[in-house]
């Protein structure tokens, strides 16, 4: 319900604004409201719906229709009597899929972040039951951590490898974790795995993963994950800092920063979180 009222919203915006723009503009927003009602309904919708959805009259929505269905952004699907999105739309979706930089669409949110919270902010990704940091925002704080492009942090002890798999199917998270034995770091690392996985589950519950001291002493970071279009976690963004700054209190605060942090940037990236997870491995 809340989804359709901002989708109609958004709609109508396109719309209002296209009215004052001149009748090329109008008619170019016009169109891309149509494309935009039909992302939204994977089977199809009737002119009706498509005029209804988007505030048009039938003749406007059915103009607009077949001008898109000849450039083959949408089709009509006459057993059903559906129109649905078309193969240029794919081409031109995939376009922007082939040319995204997960590092330099993140980077304008993380400075935001760290800007915010005034925490450090990283970026990191699952690799071979190890995350890698590609990228970090320093804080303008005298103490911050620090970390190299490219350095790595154990995936069961650090919140960016919590947050991750978390997000990932259980069977592929079960093989992560089996990569490598559960090195302690400090006396809170742990390295017990249905401990793990019980901490795992909290995780999908709340959004976002801790990290209290268990891979650097007086060290506290937390993360959220960053999906694809397919519901794939593809990274994760975290906020570090020290102990001193980082309270039990301050911890939930952050976290809701982070999270909504990582739900921009999978927006960014023309990601969404999937409905549900397995916890299979957990079991």
């Amino acid at each position: 319900m809340a989804k359709d009222v901002r989708r109609k919203a958004r709609v109508k915006n396109i719309v209002k604004i296209g009215e004052h723009g001149g009748g090329q503009v109008q008619s170019l927003c016009r169109a891309l409201s149509i494309l935009n009602v039909i992302a939204d309904k994977a089977h199809g919708m009737t002119m009706t719906e498509i005029a209804q959805s988007t505030s048009l009259p039938m003749s406007t929505a059915h103009r607009l229709l077949t001008t898109l269905q000849h450039e083959r952004y949408v089709r009509y699907d006459p057993e059903q009597s559906l129109w649905k999105m078309g193969v240029q739309a794919f081409i031109i979706g995939n376009a922007f899929v082939q040319s995204r930089d997960i590092i330099s669409t993140s980077m304008p949110f993380m400075v935001a972040l760290m800007e915010k919270s005034g925490e450090t902010t990283n970026l990191a990704v699952a690799d071979q039951g190890e995350c890698i940091y590609l990228a970090q925002v320093e804080c303008h704080q005298m103490m911050r951590m620090q970390a190299k492009p490219g350095s790595r942090v154990p995936i069961h002890s650090s919140a960016v490898g919590k947050a991750l798999l978390a997000a990932m199917p259980g069977e592929k998270a079960k093989k992560f974790i089996q990569m490598r034995e559960f090195e302690r770091a400090t006396d809170n690392t742990v390295i017990d795995q249905k401990a793990l996985c019980k901490e795992i589950e909290q995780v999908r519950e709340i959004g976002f993963a801790y990290d209290d001291e268990e891979h650097c002493v007086g060290l506290r970071c937390v993360a959220s994950p960053i999906f694809d279009e397919f519901g794939e976690p593809i990274a994760a963004v975290s906020l570090s800092g020290p102990l001193a700054r980082v309270s039990d209190s301050r911890f939930p605060i952050l976290g809701a920063m982070v999270k909504e942090a990582a739900e921009d940037i999978t927006a960014a990236m023309g990601g969404k979180k999937p409905k549900n997870v397995s916890t299979s491995f957990c079991r």
